[in-house]
């Protein structure tokens, strides 16, 4: 890689140089990870199903979505490869503190946690993603959406997880303004990747990605199709996915930004630049990951 310091760009050349770890022919579901997806309400379930597809999609082995019990049996429908468990829920429709406990287990086992897709109640989410963390000590975690707001609590991480943050909610995490962010997103990168001890994907147009040892990538080329609900989800579910894998979680995070944008160019070229659904791209990755492999 290149020296400590430098912004490398994200593209064919760097992924081909940077491989990700590959099963063995004779390899089993086991030796290509455990992912347990906790995300999901009943106002939004399918952000649980679209994280999850895409976490085995990216190649994951094994599959768990954790997410309130209003919507579990819909999920475990949906989502045939899955085991599903059921959490208890606050009257926001927000995850209780209380389901941490039915949780320990499936923590003990699992290679890659996501936290945040679709999941309510602000209060609940930042108490339950704070549990969370001081029990995934074995564990790639990988923290989205609402579940980021943790880093307000928190404000350094023991054990560095990854968190998505486009440049709203790093506004909001940092105590600044969007237009800040916008203005210098590299450089918000980079001094929360430091400050958190974390490693930070600021989103975006052009996405940055850094570590709190100062490496920093940049992946330019937005496709505006993106742009849509549930797109954000299928991001975490295949970032997860690949570090259950063995990733690492910068390059879990560097593929999976990529992998993301070449499934939305796939799909434009052959449904147009927008309309597009976020469900549609989870389908693109593993032909793409066989391309970028050669």
């Amino acid at each position: 890689m290149a020296e400590i310091g430098a912004t490398v760009e994200i593209d064919a050349q760097l992924l081909r140089a940077w491989p990700l770890p590959r099963p063995g022919g004779a390899a089993d579901k086991e030796e290509r990870g455990a992912t347990l997806v906790i995300a999901g309400c009943a106002e939004m379930p399918g952000a649980a199903t679209l994280a999850a597809t895409s976490a085995l999609r990216a190649g994951a082995g094994k599959i768990a979505v954790a997410t309130v019990a209003a919507i579990a049996p819909g999920i475990a429908l949906r989502l045939a490869e899955a085991r599903v468990v059921a959490l208890a829920e606050t009257v926001a429709g927000g995850i209780a503190a209380d389901a941490m406990a039915k949780l320990e287990a499936h923590l003990a086992k699992v290679d890659a946690v996501l936290i945040g897709p679709g999941l309510q109640d602000a209060a609940a989410t930042r108490a339950f993603t704070r549990r969370l963390l001081k029990r995934a000590t074995h564990a790639a975690v990988v923290v989205d959406a609402l579940a980021m707001d943790a880093v307000l609590d928190l404000r350094r991480f023991e054990h560095p997880p990854l968190l998505t943050p486009h440049a709203g909610e790093m506004a909001h995490l940092t105590g600044i303004t969007k237009e800040e962010v916008c203005a210098d997103p590299e450089r918000h990168a980079r001094e929360a990747a430091v400050r958190w001890n974390a490693v930070v994907a600021l989103k975006g147009a052009t996405t940055y990605i850094a570590t709190p040892d100062g490496d920093c990538w940049r992946h330019v080329g937005g496709q505006p199709g993106l742009g849509t609900s549930g797109s954000g989800d299928v991001l975490a579910g295949i970032v997860v996915g690949l570090a259950a894998r063995g990733a690492p979680l910068a390059q879990a995070a560097v593929w999976g930004i990529a992998l993301h944008a070449r499934a939305g160019l796939a799909l434009a070229e052959r449904l147009g630049s927008i309309g597009y659904l976020a469900r549609e791209l989870p389908a693109e990755i593993p032909m793409l990951l066989d391309k970028l492999a050669h």
